[in-house]
């Protein structure tokens, strides 16, 4: 997105803190009731699509392995 004379910027006291929720076994739990070392695993996750990664879903529908 290109640059505007409209562009606004915020001081860190005008921001409004994200709460970020995720899944885990079932339940919904915010990411802030987490112990230190958890939210670092979160932190280091690497996610993944198919197209880019190389991954032949032709190969591996209905459980058939080529």
């Amino acid at each position: 997105m290109p640059a505007s004379d409209t562009d606004i910027t915020l001081d860190d006291s005008e921001r409004t803190p994200c709460e970020i929720w995720t899944r885990v076994m079932g339940y919904h739990r915010p990411l802030s009731s987490w112990n230190l070392g958890k939210q670092q695993e979160h932190r280091d996750r690497v996610y993944f699509r198919e197209e880019q990664d190389g991954w032949d879903k032709t190969k591996h529908q209905h459980g058939n392995l080529a």
